[in-house]
């Protein structure tokens, strides 16, 4: 049976709220429709539904993966908790279509989004952690992310960026990487920079949507100029 949604009845329906649901209809308020229309933008639900995705992933693994130690099991959770696997579950459930955006994101195509799609998806948990308690909000992360924990586990290799920077410049002895991220541009179209620092030495430079696509493109970089 799909997944997909094509209506806030629709979601409402499928995550067990009511679709006068007050805390739905803002998950699905993007800051730029927030700012026209002078309403509640979805972002604090997307912090706390950030909160949220990272301990019913935690709880996943921990429960059905007791082989994980506390690194390997961070690890799994970083290839599983960022912005592209996020997007990735709201594409899924087709948050796209459902998101009141402005009319500059509208017109763009910014539905698709993989930063709007995500903040969606973990406001969405939000809204349900808020409405229906943790237990049915975990279920919800669970089902839409624990193959993504499945397929972690089978590339143990696979390093995000930032972990195998960091894992690399300490075994170097220069210490854990530092970031220093800036937003430029308004509030419904933000692009982050961000800077990695090894000691007090300057790496490379980032770019993206989101603070931790930035952070991450930044370490890709500098993982690449390693041995220049």
């Amino acid at each position: 049976m799909s997944l997909a949604v094509s209506s806030l009845a629709d979601l409402a329906a499928r995550v067990g709220l009511s679709p006068t649901s007050v805390h739905l209809t803002t998950a699905m308020t993007h800051s730029s429709f927030a700012a026209e229309h002078g309403v509640t933008s979805n972002e604090r639900l997307e912090f706390l539904g950030d909160a949220v995705v990272d301990l019913a992933i935690a709880d996943l693994i921990v429960r059905d993966h007791p082989e994980l130690d506390e690194g390997g099991g961070s690890l799994v959770r970083s290839k599983v908790v960022n912005e592209a696997s996020l997007a990735d579950a709201a594409r899924v459930l087709a948050l796209g279509a459902v998101v009141r955006v402005g009319k500059g994101v509208h017109k763009e195509n910014g539905r698709e989004r993989p930063s709007l799609l995500a903040d969606a998806f973990e406001a969405l948990v939000a809204a349900i952690y808020l409405e229906r308690g943790y237990e049915p909000a975990r279920d919800f992360v669970q089902q839409a992310l624990g193959e993504g924990v499945v397929r972690a586990l089978k590339e143990p290799g696979d390093v995000d960026p930032k972990t195998r920077l960091r894992q690399w410049s300490e075994s170097r002895g220069r210490g854990t990487p530092r970031y220093e991220v800036t937003a430029d541009g308004p509030s419904h179209d933000v692009t982050f920079e961000a800077r990695v620092f090894l000691g007090d030495e300057h790496w490379a430079v980032g770019h993206g949507r989101s603070k931790k696509a930035a952070e991450a493109a930044a370490a890709r970089r500098a993982w690449e100029r390693r041995d220049a």
